[in-house]
């Protein structure tokens, strides 16, 4: 069998792949991250994840996933918060709006990239300005596009979902593990 890259640090990511019965090592890369003039939201997501798959390939017979996430608002994309304020600006511009959650996930396998984006409609319920304030004083803002996390206690304020789950913790599994198979590494294989 291949061995299995994660080109992330993030925690999320991890254990959705864990969740799904992977094993892999993690090998976290620093990539620009900016925004090229007038890119398209799901280009951005894609380009960057990529970039990470790319700059994570090492020997051969590696399968190297990379991956990013971006909220966007009406064409615009809300990435990580810079400080708590940016974090409260942020949540009240999506409390009780509909906004998307794009996620890419690419695959290298022997130096050849394939990819794929997932866009997900979250619906937030209207927020007051205390639960926010009280949200944002927990820390769990600070380092997730869109200023909140799905997957934990920002999930209060998720009303609708249309789409994939996974996806908008960071991670689109059903589309990972097609990629995989793609690539002659069917995830169910792997099950014992």
């Amino acid at each position: 069998m291949h061995t299995l890259v994660l080109a992330s640090a993030s925690p999320r990511r991890a254990e959705l792949l864990s969740q799904i019965g992977l094993t892999f090592i993690t090998r976290p890369v620093g990539i620009d991250e900016t925004v090229q003039a007038s890119e398209p939201a799901s280009a951005y997501v894609e380009r960057l994840a990529r970039e990470k798959a790319l700059a994570a390939a090492g020997d051969a017979g590696e399968l190297v996933i990379g991956s990013d996430t971006s909220v966007v608002l009406s064409g615009e994309i809300l990435g990580k918060p810079v400080d708590a304020a940016d974090a409260s600006a942020t949540l009240m511009r999506l409390s009780g709006q509909t906004h998307q959650v794009m996620t890419a996930v690419a695959l290298v396998r022997d130096g050849v990239c394939t990819a794929c984006v997932v866009t997900t409609d979250v619906t937030f319920r209207s927020l007051s300005e205390q639960e926010i304030q009280a949200y944002v004083a927990t820390g769990e803002p600070m380092d997730k596009a869109g200023s909140y996390g799905i997957q934990g206690l920002g999930g209060i304020f998720v009303k609708e979902i249309r789409g994939s789950y996974s996806s908008v913790v960071g991670l689109p599994l059903q589309e990972t593990a097609a990629l995989l198979a793609q690539a002659g590494y069917p995830v169910w294989q792997t099950w014992h």
